[in-house]
């Protein structure tokens, strides 16, 4: 099934309608892409709490947004058990469709997001001790999902799904790149192990996921440039998910800064500034490359938006991917010492905090006040 095939424009229907006036409707078609609306509002949060030039009030504005992320997640992961009580039928068949299948890397996220901006943002909040122990329930959650789906979702793509040549955009990130996250996020957590063989077997791990994600991330993103090139844009809806190219990228350059960054309190002082300069080496070529795929995308964007760009689910791919560009650009100009990426940061995270205003305003609308987005698959865009 091709991505223009699986996708169809939001025009609801009188029966649809009346559906929607149910009390029970929003459990009827919960989808795990929804949890890409918590990782685009943590991601802002755990941005802004780490941005290398601080501003007043904007730790507490920080927290604040990571209370909201912390409350959605609540909120949808209560409506997805509702969504399996009593619509378990529909929520057997997600993992079956060649697109929303994808998305089950969403909630991996979601989790992994929301446990570091606990240990970054919640520690004034709780107490680091409680913090810390959120946030590694969060991130073992988090991470034993995201390996799942890193393995599971391809599996079902290679075996179970009929795709053609025009298939492949940005969703097919979403089940990969989870294990990119656990490794920056399981940096975080370093600190606060027990020292020797704890620190050195996290840190190693973190590593190995890197590893893992990034490698799955440069096949699949040569496949979506592939068929750019050949098959060119495709479906208007399909749009945003090309930003969610960034999110392997900038999340890949946010890692290895952390993990060297942290890397001293793990291994020996050798090792340890070897890991830190590679930090730099390779994070600075990858963020490069970010900055032509950001251009490239806003560009097809912007033309795409001229003619028609409908709303969707997908919009939140306008953040989430642009928030790990601006913590690895955060994670360099801490080790290079450089102004011009911590320039660079700072108008990254206006950009971020811009779309993410935009998306959030247009879900809220889309949810609480017209129930469009509360459609089934079938008949709204992902």
């Amino acid at each position: 099934m091709s991505t223009a095939q699986a996708v169809r424009p939001a025009t609801p229907s009188r029966m649809l309608m009346r559906e929607l006036e149910h009390p029970m409707h929003m459990f009827r078609n919960i989808t795990p892409n929804w949890y890409a609306s918590v990782m685009g509002t943590g991601i802002v949060a755990n941005a802004a709490a780490t941005l290398p030039l601080q501003f007043a009030g904007l730790r507490a504005a920080a927290t604040v947004v990571w209370v909201i992320a912390s409350v959605l997640l609540v909120a949808l992961t209560a409506a997805t058990v509702m969504h399996w009580v009593t619509n378990r039928e529909t929520a057997r068949t997600h993992h079956l469709n060649p697109v929303m299948a994808h998305f089950y890397g969403a909630p991996a996220m979601a989790l992994l997001t929301v446990g570091a901006g606990t240990i970054l943002l919640g520690r004034d909040v709780l107490g680091e001790q409680t913090a810390v122990a959120i946030d590694a329930v969060l991130w073992a959650l988090g991470t034993i999902m995201g390996l799942a789906t890193a393995v599971a979702v391809p599996y079902l793509t290679f075996t179970k799904f009929t795709v053609s040549a025009d298939s492949a955009f940005g969703g097919w990130l979403m089940p990969i790149v989870p294990p990119m996250v656990s490794a920056s996020t399981g940096a975080l957590l370093i600190p606060y192990l027990p020292e020797g063989q704890a620190r050195l077997t996290m840190l190693l791990a973190c590593y190995g996921m890197f590893g893992l994600s990034l490698l799955a991330s440069l096949i699949v993103i040569t496949l979506i440039w592939s068929r750019l090139t050949t098959h060119k844009i495709g479906a208007a809806a399909m749009v945003p998910t090309l930003w969610i190219v960034l999110g392997p990228l900038g999340q890949s350059v946010t890692a290895v800064n952390l993990l060297g960054g942290n890397a001293h309190l793990a291994t020996t002082t050798s090792l340890a500034d070897a890991l830190q300069a590679f930090g730099v080496i390779y994070g600075v070529p990858v963020l490069g490359f970010a900055a032509l795929w950001a251009a490239l995308a806003l560009a097809i964007t912007v033309r795409t938006a001229r003619e028609h760009l409908p709303f969707s689910l997908t919009w939140w791919s306008f953040t989430f991917p642009v928030g790990t560009c601006v913590t690895g650009l955060t994670g360099v100009a801490l080790h290079t010492g450089s102004v011009a990426f911590q320039v660079a940061a700072v108008f990254a995270f206006a950009a971020l905090l811009t779309a993410w205003a935009v998306v959030a305003v247009r879900t809220f609308h889309g949810s609480a006040l017209t129930g469009v987005l509360f459609m089934p698959p079938a008949a709204k865009t992902v």
